[in-house]
């Protein structure tokens, strides 16, 4: 019974970007219905899995959803979508503008059928510009937008793409905040609108923000980029066992670390004593930090930061990470039992209200799973559902043999 709660949204996205702002809406309480294409979403085959079209990056995109496959390149898969849209208080896809026109589902059509609809689209560039109709991807976004140009900089000179699909999921969040400010001016004003979501112009902006620095003027005062965060040094810090992230930040941060390590030789020297010195020696400052942690091992320099109370965290791996004990204090990892896949880990809503909390509303669906479902309660008739429903219907699936 999450906040969102009555909100119906048709999500006719695949691969990441939208599945995941569609997710987070669906996680917030509203109906998701998915449509997917005969093919279905290409993440359902990516990573290991015990079943077909049912992978892991797919079952984590994906809850909170109803499944339905339509043609929309037939006349009759079309006209079952436009009837579902007529109830519809969101639209969200994730393909070019173009190949929207070109299904005779652009903007214009749409909301000639339903006024009030929000039109949600998340592609790679605004619509205004010379890249307009080009194809994007996350390592595209992440290249094009800075990113990996500033890893370079702060590592070995060698580009790289962050290993998360960063981009995808910043948009996809992005795309979360502008439909939810488009529900609101409709339920004020009664009427929908059309809401672009471009990768490029977000990403640019998100990158930006941190590293423009003095090119924010005009003319320039320097050539851009935040010396901090492009600190060769920072970065996990080598233990005598292990690694460890710390961060001593501000001028309490740093008299507690000095107090605590002993090191008054640092305490009195010019590029450590203020914030000013050591942002203008951040390099210096980073170096010395590495060597200094070098000395204990992990466990101890975790009980002596949190001790003094020094922002501190371990560097977990994929599996360490799902023992970490707040982690399991907060049971964000839940172990739920999926209609078709048996035992799988969840993971759960971060965020929490006081009046309406959101918990998922079912596990990702198979294909076409909710497909008789969804057409009846669009009012479709019997003969007009076995017309639209004649395959892909989920079959059961073998279940992974467990003791």
């Amino acid at each position: 019974m999450g906040p969102l709660q009555g909100i119906k949204i048709i999500d006719m996205t695949s691969v990441l970007m939208g599945p995941y702002a569609t997710q987070t809406l669906g996680d917030y309480g509203a109906d998701v219905i998915k449509v997917e294409s005969p093919e279905g979403d290409i993440t359902r085959q990516i990573g290991p899995a015990r079943n077909p079209d049912m992978g892991p990056v797919y079952l984590n995109c994906n809850r909170s959803k109803r499944s339905i496959i339509l043609d929309l390149k037939s006349e009759t898969g079309r006209s079952a979508l436009l009837r579902l849209i007529e109830t519809a208080d969101v639209l969200v896809y994730n393909v070019r503008p173009q190949a929207m026109a070109r299904l005779k589902l652009d903007y214009d059509t749409v909301s000639k059928i339903n006024p009030r609809i929000v039109y949600a689209g998340l592609f790679g560039f605004g619509q205004d510009g010379p890249y307009a109709a080009k194809p994007a991807y996350d390592d595209l976004l992440q290249g094009s937008s800075g990113l990996s140009h500033l890893i370079a900089m702060a590592g070995d000179g060698t580009p790289r793409y962050v290993p998360t699909a960063l981009a995808d999921r910043v948009v996809g969040l992005m795309a979360v905040g502008a439909i939810l400010a488009s529900v609101i001016h409709r339920d004020r004003t009664g009427k929908g609108q059309r809401v672009d979501v471009p990768m490029f112009e977000t990403m640019a902006g998100f990158v930006l923000g941190d590293h423009l620095g003095g090119l924010t003027y005009e003319p320039p005062l320097d050539k851009g980029g935040y010396p901090r965060h492009l600190a060769k040094d920072r970065r996990p810090y080598k233990t005598s066992d292990g690694y460890i992230s710390v961060i001593v930040y501000n001028d309490k941060q740093w008299k507690s670390f000095f107090d605590a390590t002993g090191r008054d030789d640092l305490r009195n020297n010019p590029m450590f004593a203020t914030f000013n010195g050591r942002l203008a020696h951040i390099d210096t400052v980073y170096g010395e930090l590495g060597r200094i942690f070098e000395t204990r091992t992990t466990a101890e320099w975790l009980d002596l930061l949190v001790k003094a109370d020094i922002p501190v965290m371990p560097v977990h791996t994929l599996t360490s990470i799902l023992d970490d004990p707040h982690l399991v204090a907060t049971k964000f990892f839940p172990v739920v039992e999926h209609p078709s896949e048996g035992k799988i880990r969840s993971m759960r809503i971060p965020v929490t209200w006081s009046d309406t909390p959101a918990v998922p509303q079912r596990l990702a669906p198979q294909r076409n799973q909710h497909a008789r479902d969804i057409l009846k309660e669009a009012g479709f008739s019997d003969d007009e559902i076995a017309q639209i429903v004649v395959r892909d219907e989920p079959t059961e699936p073998k279940r992974a043999a467990r003791s």
